[in-house]
């Protein structure tokens, strides 16, 4: 059974000290990934990247940078953001092992995953969570949870690669459906932009809460494309009864 591990990147958002994404590019490499995004990284990979890389200066090198979180993620099925803060969002939460085993079986159907890692300091926006499918975090010791960037990355890789080498069993046909058939970031993006503008267009939306409970809404339900395909109709439907009644 062939795992392509390849479908699945580590994003690193606006890292502040390249020795982190060297260190980063290490844990992934003793786990058989080699994709790294890096989002608007306050500084280059340097020497100090290639010198704490240990040898996988190839996926420092390689690594693709972007100017923001939409762009590393926009064309994955899965995104998984990680968060060191238990946070009340109206998203499901996974744990380490459970994003390892849901990884694994993305990559295996073709779906792209993105995982994703905050700023060392303060993580991941409230705003960035809401657009991840899923909420990771990792339960560690309430009294000391002092995990480091690499740390975090390097135990995420570990439970990927765990899940690599424990699957034997071949997918159900209904997971196989749920990876083809799920909405990529790009389309759930444009699907929310333009729920934005209508619903302020009919002013049902007039602050900046209602948004991010739509989009917890619609993270539970888990869309597929073709439900996708049918909102956006909806969509497409009242626009035009609002624009032809004006």
């Amino acid at each position: 059974m062939k795992i392509e591990l390849k479908n699945i990147r580590i994003v690193l958002v606006e890292t502040s000290h390249t020795g982190n994404i060297g260190s980063a590019a290490r844990a992934m490499k003793t786990m058989g990934l080699s994709s790294l995004y890096l989002v608007a990284p306050k500084t280059l990979p340097d020497e100090q990247a290639i010198a704490l890389s240990a040898g996988a200066n190839d996926i420092v090198e390689s690594a693709v940078v972007v100017e923001n979180f939409n762009q590393a993620v926009a064309d994955c099925s899965l995104v998984i953001g990680t968060s060191a803060r238990s946070r009340h969002l109206a998203i499901p939460q996974i744990d380490p092992r459970g994003c390892g085993e849901r990884a694994v079986q993305y990559a295996e159907q073709g779906g792209k995953v993105a995982i994703v890692f905050g700023r060392e300091r303060v993580g991941l926006t409230n705003e960035e969570l809401l657009k991840c499918g899923f909420h990771l975090n990792i339960p560690a010791n309430p009294d000391y949870a002092s995990l480091n960037l690499a740390m975090a990355v390097q135990l995420v890789s570990y439970e990927i690669r765990m899940a690599m080498l424990g699957c034997r069993q071949p997918v159900s046909t209904a997971l196989a459906t749920e990876v083809n058939e799920k909405p990529t970031q790009q389309e759930l993006d444009y699907f929310f932009k333009q729920t934005e503008q209508l619903y302020r267009q009919l002013n049902f939306i007039q602050n900046s809460a209602v948004m991010p409970k739509l989009r917890g809404l619609y993270a539970r339900a888990d869309l597929r494309k073709n439900e996708l395909n049918i909102l956006q109709g909806m969509l497409a439907a009242v626009k035009k009864s609002v624009v032809g009644s004006q």
